[in-house]
């Protein structure tokens, strides 16, 4: 039996975490730590400890299915890939290139995000393209865009954090979401700094926080902006900093103004001596971060809420300064590579901007196509869904859930139903995929390799651990297929590696530059943080003009202001679970050999230097390697140095406070907020499959405070309907005193009955178009009753 272990990152969330894959007895593989990996350090929460768990073949799809009757039947790869590009074909003849759909995921690749923006817009023709990472980042995208001419999650590593003196965490469980990620806000309380939690709910987090403030759901923007009254009416500006660094003070100032103390309270519910304190904590030391999580972005306010928290940052100095900052933390695996590389309506490849001559040429000219043959942007991920079966009469979708995962789920469905066609590549028959007329099998995270962007901005490789089954072929192959079917016999390689050569020169002198990292690096590296300019005539280097510094230079080492420069590009437009599931950094991968056996169908862990697409062969020779003393070291931290704004300055946006899209009334007199719990992700569709995930969180529930409880006459574990204008959800009830009374909460994991997103209200925030996912009205009644 092969015993070597293969180095590779978590299939779950933007931490990304390090693991090494080992082959079992069984011919599958377990997970086993990996030290060496900063992030985590070989801590790993129970979903990424039980990951392999996926891999087998009782529950994964292992062979194509075709819509015949009514009924989905195994198909051969010809037949389903026959079927889908003739179908497609079909209707673009017929309605014109934009009724073609295509929906993407934050959890695919940087390969195949690449390759899917590619396929859309070279070989389909269509605008009509966007992914499920609309709903996770965008908000705090477009505002970190208008502030700092560039988005990237957090422009400084996890690692910075211990090191400040205060951090702001607002809207974030991440106890429970990034359980690893837990130990760097434990190591800042332990060195003296402070941390302060905004969020609704007594949760994980929340416990561990210095001050909890509990804000009603929808008011975090003016939450900010009281605090940023009091900055300026306690004489806490750091005027020089404002001066020299920023823009566009003076009318963010007057519009904080109108936010008195006592005005926020009553918007917010947090008295006024808590805004007091909270202002202190932030400005006494000489550091401090604010970082935002879904709670705020998911509004149909905010990418205001996210520049209002911005502007406290930058009012106090703590932005571009070492150890200080505003950071988004990004929730989906590869949801910050997934925006950067052409998958998002409005983007190509780089994160340029789909509506930019300059950029449309470039990677026009990589593609080897005429500028003019692109199509232009397209709709937002819920716009686009709720045009299916309109004017959008087909759908390619791969790696997302939307019957679970989108706003209006119930509507969502419907529409998902009256498409003339749908063709879904995922690992399972996701709700999703049961209502497809051709469900693709695809390869899973340790069966292929390709590159995942975290949370940091740093680039990772996955490396390939275990041969799929067979019958299983790759999103990278079923492209080509496709492609080939549909009149494009080249520019679709299977080969991930050739895939991430050709997206480097892609996003070569664009703001998100992987032009200077390869395969080779990111091994030998640990991974590489963007922007990483290839050097000037080195294959893949962006011609001279096009690589003008945008300011987000910093150094690679210790966060002390340098001189390394780095062209990153133009600046853009705005556009409660079981114990056992808590970080265990001694725990082993876990004594239950059925718990990741992937069974006979996996020949084990693939040999070092192995002959398979995307293996890492030491040292081969990758096209644009850079030469040693010429190499970038990556930018670990931005901002340092100037802003990637024009002119080097960050810019304040005036903002105000208004109410939600939907606020409490006498038919529907509660908030309702969503989440997720720490023993599920995301839509579920992988994890509800794993039995001891499961026997940790079974099932959706309704979290409510015992005064709403009594008012109902509920008691705990009785079923509740929670109705909102959208539908109806019933689940059982969680009494608990860590949530306002005012508010109900509910995980957004499962389907049917306790589908949680048939409440949610789609209410666009009019720049990222991201839907109001964490606030909007309900009444709560005994189910039944």
């Amino acid at each position: 039996m092969e015993t070597t272990s293969t180095p590779t990152h978590c299939p779950y969330c933007a931490l990304q975490c390090g693991m090494n894959l080992s082959p079992t007895p069984e011919g599958g593989v377990e997970v086993t730590e990996r030290v060496d990996f900063p992030v985590n350090r070989g801590a790993l929460c129970g979903k990424g400890r039980t990951a392999p768990a996926v891999l087998s073949s009782r529950v994964r799809l292992t062979s194509p299915l075709v819509r015949s009757g009514g009924t989905l039947v195994p198909a051969t790869w010809d037949e389903a890939l026959d079927r889908i590009a003739g179908e497609l074909g079909a209707i673009r003849d017929g309605h014109g290139p934009d009724a073609l759909g295509v929906f993407g995921g934050g959890g695919l690749t940087n390969e195949k995000a690449y390759a899917l923006g590619k396929f859309a817009r070279v070989v389909l023709g269509t605008s009509q393209i966007d992914y499920n990472g609309r709903f996770c980042m965008s908000s705090a995208a477009a505002g970190g865009i208008k502030a700092f001419g560039l988005d990237r999650g957090l422009p400084f590593p996890l690692e910075d954090i211990p090191r400040t003196g205060c951090v702001i965490l607002v809207g974030s469980n991440l106890a429970e979401t990034m359980p690893p990620a837990l130990r760097f806000f434990s190591e800042l309380r332990e060195n003296g700094g402070t941390l302060i939690v905004v969020d609704p709910r007594r949760t994980r987090t929340a416990e561990q926080a210095d001050l909890h403030l509990m804000p009603r759901p929808g008011t975090d923007l003016a939450l900010a902006l009281g605090l940023l009254h009091l900055v300026v009416a306690e004489g806490r500006v750091d005027e020089e900093y404002v001066r020299e660094r920023t823009s566009g003070w003076e009318e963010a100032r007057a519009a904080a103004m109108a936010h008195w103390p006592e005005h926020v309270e009553r918007i917010t519910g947090v008295s006024v001596p808590q805004l007091r304190e909270a202002v202190r904590m932030f400005c006494e030391p000489e550091a401090a971060m604010v970082l935002t999580a879904r709670g705020p972005e998911q509004q149909s306010k905010g990418t205001d809420t996210v520049g209002a928290w911005i502007n406290l940052c930058l009012a106090t100095g703590r932005a571009g300064r070492p150890l200080s900052g505003y950071g988004c933390l990004t929730g989906q695996g590869n949801g910050q590579g997934g925006r950067e590389h052409g998958q998002k309506a409005d983007q190509l490849p780089g994160y340029r901007k789909l509506d930019d001559p300059a950029a449309r040429r470039h990677v026009a000219e990589v593609w080897g196509v005429d500028p003019d043959s692109l199509p232009g942007p397209g709709r937002s991920a819920y716009e686009l869904l709720d045009a299916l079966g309109t004017d959008i009469r087909s759908l390619l979708l791969m790696a997302s859930n939307p019957v679970v995962s989108a706003p209006r789920a119930a509507h969502i469905e419907e529409r998902l139903k009256s498409l003339d066609f749908l063709a879904v590549c995922d690992v399972v028959l996701s709700e999703t995929a049961a209502l497809a007329d051709v469900v693709l099998p695809v390869t899973q995270w340790a069966e292929e390799t390709g590159t995942m962007t975290s949370l940091e901005g740093r680039v990772l490789l996955r490396q390939r651990a275990i041969t799929p089954p067979e019958g299983v072929r790759s999103d990278l192959e079923v492209l080509h297929e496709l492609a080939a079917r549909l009149g494009v016999e080249k520019g679709f390689p299977t080969d991930p590696e050739e895939v991430f050569e050709e997206l480097r020169r892609a996003s070569a002198g664009g703001p998100a530059d992987y032009s200077g990292i390869t395969y080779r690096r990111l091994v030998e590296e640990n991974g590489v943080f963007w922007p990483c300019p290839a050097p000037e005539g080195a294959a893949g280097a962006a011609p001279a003009e096009a690589t003008e510094p945008a300011g987000v230079t910093g150094p690679a080492g210790v966060p002390e202001p340098a001189g390394a420069a780095g062209p990153a590009g133009a600046a853009l437009d705005d556009d409660g679970e079981d114990a056992g599931f808590d970080v265990l950094p001694e725990d082993p991968a876990g004594d239950d050999a059925d718990s990741v056996r992937t069974g006979a169908d996996h020949p084990g862990a693939a040999r070092p230097g192995a002959d398979h697409p995307g293996a890492v062969r030491p040292g081969a020779v990758h096209p644009g390697a850079v030469h040693p003393g010429a190499v970038h070291p990556g930018t670990p931290r931005l901002f340092l140095d100037r802003f990637a704004t024009d002119d080097g300055r960050a810019r304040f946006v005036p903002v105000s406070h208004r109410p939600a899209a939907e606020e409490p009334d006498e038919e529907y007199p509660v908030f309702l907020t969503t989440g997720r719990v720490v023993a599920q992700y995301q839509s579920g569709a992988q994890t509800r499959r794993v039995d001891e995930l499961n026997a940790a969180a079974p099932g959706p529930f309704v979290e409510l405070h015992p005064r709403l409880a009594a008012r109902l006459g509920a008691a705990e574990g009785d079923p509740l309907a929670v109705v909102s204008r959208r539908g109806r959800a019933v689940a059982p009830a969680r009494i608990t005193t860590g949530i306002r009374p005012d508010t109900v909460f509910m995980p957004f994991h499962w389907p049917g009955e306790g589908r949680a997103n048939t409440l949610t209200n789609p209410a666009l925030d009019p720049t990222s178009r991201m839907p109001e996912f964490k606030v909007c009205a309900v009444r709560v009644e005994i189910a039944g009753g």
